[in-house]
């Protein structure tokens, strides 16, 4: 056989797993979807079955991009849900079961990155759709949500301050002023400048300020640069050096996690390095520096997809006892499982959507692939298991399945590879504010 036979036998395959792959997610999107809005799965596990306003707006998100009409009708009703179980200060739910009518703003602190999605969410949707009886009826919840995180800056300097436990990697020892809350935090406002000017036909300038100001703080305090010189816009300029100088060999490389009054953080957050790449923070240098070192230290050749954070925390490190004490139900970050080195197909999509934004298209489609054989690993009796992580070492499934947000990722990563937009960008804000 020639070897132009043999690549089309094996361009088909691959083109026919990747059909059958986008079929399951959509398939799963359908499982998830309830008069109420999508659950985070529908199986019966701890409190995953309900609605999440992290994973019901990422699922909406995918919905969004589906052009199913039946699923971004969910997008819809998972918003209208959150909203109308929002606190009394403009707190979204963590998670709500409006057949009982339970609903958590979180464990022992709040989750930011539940208001910062719904935002986003919102924005998506009439985006998408042009709904502007939804957007009329969603001002309310938006502005309790925009001063309750005015608050959260506490300081009023233009960063959130995420308590620990506060976000997605709820069970891991993260906190301060963490990346991608304040990634979230400026697509949220971009969002907000768009919804403004829809519905007052003029600009929201003090707001865009924002924007502009919250890009700059970001630009210039996570990223740890070789020379002598610091940046502009410093947060607190003894931390920034103290902590350039604490890690040098990471200056260049990515995006540091966090800092906080104690110091920064130095471990990779992979969805965070993927979120500021998409959201058209980091330069052009500074992306193909985070793919090199995805590429080098991060992926492994044999399995396509991102650990949440690296490098893995074990018995040996010092921050292994506090680990220990951060779980809700059971412990879950054993080493190379959950947020700890876990490979997670949700954390892989938003990567390859920022390749695809940036026209690496042949290395977004391996990542799209390798979310496609996590996600029809067999467990628990179900060939296509979408499991919620893959182990880092065993590679087997992990966690709750099957996870909406997992076939999400599998229809995020395929419709940006199509040339499909996940978020508005600040160029097309910008523009529709100029016309």
């Amino acid at each position: 056989m020639s070897q132009n036979n043999q690549n089309e036998i094996t361009d088909a395959s691959t083109s026919s797993q990747c059909e059958q792959g986008y079929t399951h997610a959509i398939d799963l999107m359908h499982e998830c979807l309830t008069e109420h809005g999508f659950l985070a799965t529908p199986t019966e596990q701890d409190n995953y079955r309900r609605i999440w306003g992290r994973d019901s707006s990422i699922i909406g998100l995918a919905a969004v991009l589906s052009e199913h009409t039946d699923l971004i009708e969910g997008s819809r009703r998972s918003l209208e849900t959150l909203a109308r179980y929002q606190g009394p200060h403009g707190e979204i739910p963590s998670n709500v079961d409006p057949t009982t009518d339970r609903v958590s703003y979180g464990g022992t602190t709040g989750r930011v990155d539940a208001d910062l999605w719904f935002v986003i969410g919102c924005g998506a949707y009439w985006r998408a759709t042009g709904d502007d009886a939804f957007l009329k009826s969603m001002i309310e919840p938006l502005e309790k949500v925009r001063f309750l995180l005015g608050c959260w800056e506490f300081n009023t300097r233009g960063l959130l301050y995420i308590p620990p436990t506060g976000d997605w990697a709820d069970e891991y020892l993260q906190s301060g002023y963490v990346l991608y809350d304040q990634l979230l935090y400026l697509q949220a406002q971009r969002e907000l400048c768009a919804i403004h000017r829809q519905l007052h036909q003029t600009s929201d300038h003090d707001l865009e300020d924002r924007v502009a100001r919250l890009k700059h703080l970001i630009s210039d305090n996570y990223w740890f640069n070789h020379d002598n010189e610091l940046p502009d816009d410093l947060y607190h300029e003894v931390l920034y050096e103290n902590g350039r100088k604490a890690a040098p060999q990471r200056g260049g490389s990515y995006w540091m996690p966090f800092f906080s009054p104690f110091g920064y953080g130095y471990r990779f957050d992979a969805m965070a390095n993927a979120m500021v790449m998409l959201l058209e923070v980091a330069n052009e240098q500074q992306c193909a520096a985070v793919d090199d070192y995805i590429a080098e230290k991060i992926v492994q050749k044999d399995i396509m997809l991102l650990p949440a954070f690296d490098p893995v925390i074990t018995p040996k490190d010092e921050q292994w006892d506090d680990l220990q004490t951060m779980f809700s139900h059971t412990f879950k970050n054993a080493p190379y499982e959950f947020h700890n080195g876990g490979l997670w197909p949700v954390v892989t999509g938003f990567y390859a959507a920022s390749l695809a934004k940036r026209g690496k298209f042949e290395l977004a489609k391996k990542y799209r692939d390798g979310i496609h054989a996590a996600n029809r690993m067999r467990s628990q009796d179900r060939d296509w298991s979408f499991p919620e992580y893959v182990h880092g070492q065993d590679h087997t499934p992990g966690g709750t399945s099957p996870m909406g947000w997992s076939a999400a990722a599998a229809v995020i990563a395929t419709k940006t590879i199509e040339g499909k937009q996940l978020f508005c960008s600040s160029r097309e804000t910008r523009d529709q504010n100029e016309t």
